[in-house]
């Protein structure tokens, strides 16, 4: 069998590419702080609200189940500020996306997922 080298050239060329992006792909996920650290550093430093404080105070207005939690940065009025976004399966099925403001636990939007 023989092989000619531009084989071995597409070859090598597509495994490089692929190791590559491969790299790219670790390194970039490394760089962003799981949201859960954020949180916490946040709340360490008296930024934020813990989160049990949060989803008590949603309980009282939005009724359901907390299918997921996300902790962002958000920019509201010309600053940065931290907010929980909640995702609740209400009791009617539907599924609201609740942003609250981290530091104050003020609801700021439901919608409709």
């Amino acid at each position: 069998m023989h092989i000619s080298s531009t084989t071995i050239s597409v070859t090598f060329a597509l495994a490089t590419l692929w190791l590559g992006s491969a790299t790219l792909a670790s390194a970039a996920s490394h760089d962003v702080e799981p949201d859960h650290e954020r949180a916490r550093q946040a709340l360490n430093r008296g930024e934020v609200r813990p989160i049990a404080d949060i989803l008590a105070l949603v309980a009282q207005t939005v009724p359901g189940e907390v299918i997921e939690v996300e902790f962002d940065d958000v920019e509201r009025l010309g600053k940065d500020a931290w907010c929980y976004e909640l995702k609740i399966l209400a009791p009617d099925g539907r599924v609201l996306e609740i942003q609250v403001d981290a530091a104050t636990g003020r609801i700021l939007s439901v919608e409709e997922d």
